[in-house]
């Protein structure tokens, strides 16, 4: 039998080299002369036979995604590989996702995201891509297949690799799409009759007169939402080409995407427009070199994304119905209100309503508009790397090349003089702004690899050496005040205005350098018996000398049982691989020199004359003692090949991060304005992953399915030697809402529990503790009855709990593709289970914001309902100001994330205009979403991704859009 591997065309860079994807083909030398296709899956440094494979890799191929028509390509890794879970931030245009790897793996330095390794340059994201680039995605999950990446791989690691060039004739092809799209879901609100209803009761349940002399007046009111909600468009085109001949081959792209958003479309939108290069040339028989070239621009305005500190979607949920959009009815509002020069107005010269009540951030999002026009951020990426690559001998290639990335981006906004209510205004002056930033990474990585066999051994040695350098950066701020304009179009730094009115500053970034040496066994005996072991050695200028260098290590084995002899011929199970691997990982993401404790001033005084004197004092308390976190995972797993057409992987592994990164609590009096760095937590994650496979072919129809169901139980297992907790994400003036915890989830809701609600002052009296003294001396009927959860006669702090975790416990995704003849079919759909949904979409602290319809059922009387409680404007028994499980929702979801329905023009009539393919295709995007949860989304992010890992607190989440689009491939 003759093995034939098609060549790599070459890539390489920035920390890592990884191979183009190919297919292998084996041809058998019987009569038959079947051809049988081997499949090759991307690892760290090289490829390798999917049947030789030991860690645990999920491979994700073109063909799988091509069609999928995302915004961002880090988005397409939603449902599709077991154990990466996908959150998507906002819906607003180009949000990014938040990407786990086998759950959360740190909770003090850095985030949680994976390492992510574009023809092997390190990216922070893959969002500058062109999807249709794209050749292949491998998410490296358990420690054996990343420990080969050391330090930067402890939460995993996923490649992506690029199309390059292929022989032939030039190749030319299209994609594209146009569609539209709008908001799956409204929150059910009270309209402006029931608004007032409400509020007078809540008076009148604490004994004070009614607001509202009649609430009918009113009618329906305003639908905020109406504001806001509209027609998001999106549309993309990518071109590309390539070809080549023995000698070189090329590969060229140009895309651009533009979205709009459903939230106040004019001040919420994303554009991309991006190229690539790729080419390889084979300049001797023993050298070739070749580039990789990518560059993208974006433009992009966006509104908040779930906070609930203003913004239109905040004021939206929590604006009263009762105030009009426009004022044109001058009986309905108090137009005390509207006397300043500065108010908004319409075309028509109408003021914008403003609430009488409902004010501090939030405002009338027609006005908010206004002063948001003409704002943007902005980006430019340059990826690049050049290698060398020289065949030393038949089994031996040495292979060298220089990377690097340069990026640009900036904001500029105007902020003109403005009245949107008593306490959102800004009378003073206006002000121009803008901020560019700049940062340069580069890398230098060497590579020898020999590979040979010998009878049924074979032998695979890697070897290299690589440095890094990383955040060579800076920027600048230019603020110009008092211009002689009052709109954002004739906005300009070009006005000469007084020195007094310039504001200027400028930074500079702390360069972070690293050095590595590696090396990696692959061996087989027969394709039966795997052997994988890996080492790396980084060194990190993060921490101090003694701590400088890290070495992580792994190991994994593998058996092809079916290749045994014993193994029976038989159509139940034709292949059976049981797999197991170990592996320890490193991580070092955090600012440079936490180990040190630098000068800082600041600590000024007085001497005997009054005279301040500037002091200097430490910043924080060193500790040379700080060291590399680590990762260790243990993988045992299994892949099977049922009856022919079935295909079924199974993993089960523990993964355990020890010496946690993050900052500790010190007493006060120590005097240090900073707190330091240490080595203190850890915490476990394990989990199930399984994924099914099922693929057949009759004549003209053919079926594909694959599924897969994941797992996941996080637990916090130590934290400082003095504390068993600290908190986590916050809400208004509610306090920490969640925690982290020794014994429990990362991320854990607490607070208080209801059993229910008083419905009599009988209730009320006979709620007592053993002494016979009332538990709830200010509860009345209709407010809650918290439970006494310790048990020592009192309800305080003490009586909190756990309620539940942000993090699923299940995740899963179902994809079915259809052929036959020239129409294809795909419906894909994906969800979660077993996490809590924190609702908190109204202000606490603004007693006249507007409620969800779910107040309509509030306690009114004996017997009304055991579940809501009154309404009250006083709230002397904390019915909604604590946190408790009243707030908590099921997140359980499943959702139709994309169906779609294509159509193939017959080549007969495609090659008479020169086209090699043409196809046609309509899509649906999150068509259908299942969930009992009451907010605009299921899937919720964190907060602009800044609290850590906290998902699942719905501030005012921007949904994502029900999208429907018409798109095209051609191919020449």
């Amino acid at each position: 039998m003759n093995l034939k591997y098609s060549k790599c065309l070459g890539l390489a860079a920035v920390l890592y080299f990884t191979a183009n994807y190919s297919a292998q083909q084996r041809v058998s030398d019987t009569t038959s002369k079947e051809k049988v296709i081997e499949e090759v899956v991307v690892i760290g440094y090289g490829t390798q036979k999917k049947s030789n494979v030991t860690g645990a890799i999920a491979s994700i191929k073109a063909s799988d995604i091509e069609n999928i028509p995302a915004g961002k390509p880090e988005q397409v890794l939603q449902g599709r590989a077991a154990g990466v879970s996908v959150v998507t931030n906002s819906g607003q245009p180009g949000a990014a996702a938040t990407v786990r790897v086998r759950g959360i793996t740190s909770f003090g330095a850095g985030s949680n995201s994976p390492l992510w390794v574009v023809d092997g340059i390190v990216v922070d994201n893959i969002g500058w891509l062109n999807q249709s680039d794209i050749e292949s995605i491998e998410v490296l999950k358990d420690g054996a297949s990343s420990a080969i990446y050391g330090v930067s791989a402890a939460k995993g690691v996923i490649l992506v690799t690029t199309k390059k060039g292929k022989k032939g004739k030039l190749g030319l092809s299209y994609n594209g799409f146009y569609g539209f799209g709008n908001a799956a879901k409204k929150l059910d609100l009270l309209n402006a009759t029931e608004y007032a209803t409400i509020i007078n009761e809540a008076f009148s349940n604490d004994g004070k007169p009614i607001r509202y002399a009649d609430p009918s007046k009113f009618g329906k009111g305003t639908d905020w939402q109406d504001t806001i909600f509209g027609t998001g468009e999106k549309s993309n085109h990518e071109v590309s080409i390539n070809g080549g001949n023995e000698k070189s081959t090329y590969y060229a792209s140009f895309g651009y995407f533009d979205q709009t958003g459903i939230v106040m479309s004019d001040i919420s939108y994303y554009k991309r427009l991006n190229a690539r290069l790729n080419s390889t040339h084979k300049v001797t028989d023993w050298l070739t070199v070749g580039q990789t070239f990518a560059y993208t621009h974006t433009k992009s305005q966006g509104i908040s994304a779930n906070e609930e500190y203003g913004g239109p979607l905040a004021s939206a949920v929590n604006l009263d119905p009762t105030t009009p959009v426009v004022v044109k009815d001058w009986s309905m509002v108090d137009p005390s209100g509207y006397t300043n020069q500065y108010i908004i107005r319409d075309p028509n010269g109408n003021p914008y309503g403003i609430s009488q009540y409902v004010n501090q951030e939030m405002t009338n999002p027609r006005a908010f508009r206004y002063i948001q026009q003409g704002n943007y951020s902005w980006s430019d990426d340059l990826v690049a790397n050049v290698f060398a690559e020289l065949k030393l001998h038949k089994s031996l290639t040495f292979k060298t090349s220089l990377n690097g990335k340069k990026s640009y981006w900036g904001s500029r906004s105007f902020m003109p003089k403005y009245y949107l209510s008593p306490n959102y205004s800004n009378t003073g002056f206006n002000s121009l702004n803008k901020v560019d930033e700049n940062k340069f990474e580069w890398s230098m990585e060497n590579t020898l690899n020999y590979q040979n066999r010998f009878g049924d051994h074979n032998l695979n040695v890697l070897v290299g050496q690589g440095v890094y350098r990383y955040n060579i950066s800076g920027g600048t701020s230019l603020t110009y005040t008092n211009l002689p304009i009052d709109n954002w179009q004739d906005a300009s730094f070009n006005f000469n205005i007084p020195q007094d009115d310039i504001t200027a500053t400028g930074w500079d970034g702390i360069q972070t350098r690293k050095a590595s040496y590696f090396g990696r066994i692959i061996y087989d005996y027969a394709d039966k018996y795997l052997f994988t072991g890996t080492i790396r050695r980084d060194g990190s200028s993060k921490f101090a000398t003694k701590e400088h260098w890290g070495t992580f290590p792994s190991m994994s084995i593998g058996w092809n049982v079916n290749k045994e002899n014993f193994w029976p011929e038989n159509k139940v199970v034709n292949n059976l691989k049981l797999r197991g691997g170990y592996g320890v990982l490193g991580n070092d993401e955090m600012e440079n020199f936490r180990f040190a404790s630098f000068m800082v001033s600041g600590s000024n005084y007085t001497n005997a004359g009054n005279n301040i004197i500037i002091g200097y004092a430490p910043s924080t308390m060193e500790n040379p003692n700080l060291k590399w976190e680590e990762t260790s995972q243990l993988n045992i797993a299994a892949d099977l090949k049922l009856f022919n057409n079935f295909t079924l992987t199974a993993d089960w592994y523990k993964k355990k991060t020890t010496d946690i990164l993050r900052q500790i609590n010190i007493p006060g009096y120590v005097g240090v304005p900073n707190l330091p760095w240490s080595n203190v937590g850890d915490m476990e994650n394990s989990g199930l992953e399984l994924e099914l496979g099922y693929k057949k072919n009759w004549n003209d129809f053919g079926i594909s399915v694959n599924g897969n169901f994941a797992t996941i139980k996080n637990k916090v297992l130590r934290l400082e030697d003095d504390i068993d907790y600290f908190n986590l994400a916050s809400f208004q003036t509610m306090g920490a809402v969640s925690r982290v915890q020794v014994g429990q989830p990362y991320g854990s809701f607490y607070g208080y529990t209801y059993s229910g609600v008083f419905q009599n002052q009988a209730q009320v009296d006979s709620y007592v503790n053993s002494n016979g003294e009332k538990l709830l001396s200010s509860a009345k009927p209709g407010d809650f009855i918290w439970q006494d959860s310790n048990g020592d006669g009192k309800i305080d702090d003490n009586d909190k709990v756990n309620l539940g975790s942000s993090i699923p416990k299940y995740t899963f995704g179902l994809t079915v593709n259809l052929n036959y003849k020239n129409f294809d079919f795909m419906a894909f759909a994906q969800g979660q289970a077993g996490n809590k949904i924190f609702q908190g979409l109204r202000r606490l602290d603004m007693l006249d914001a507007n409620y969800q319809t779910k107040i309509l059922d509030r306690w009114t009387g004996e017997g009304s309902t055991n579940d809501n409680p009154r309404v009250t404007r006083d709230d002397s028994n904390h019915n909604y100001s604590w946190m408790s499980n009243y707030y908590l929702q099921k997140g359980d979801y499943v959702r139709l994330k994309i169906i779609q329905l294509g159509y193939t023009i017959p080549q007969d009539v495609t090659t008479r205009f020169g086209m090699s393919k043409v196809r046609l295709y309509i899509t649906g995007e999150n068509v259908f979403t299942f969930t009992k949860y009451t907010g605009y989304d299921p899937e919720i992010a964190g907060r602009n991704n800044s609290e850590q890992d906290i998902i699942g607190v719905d501030r005012a989440y921007y949904p994502q859009a029900r999208t429907f689009l018409i798109g095209a491939n051609i191919q020449f």
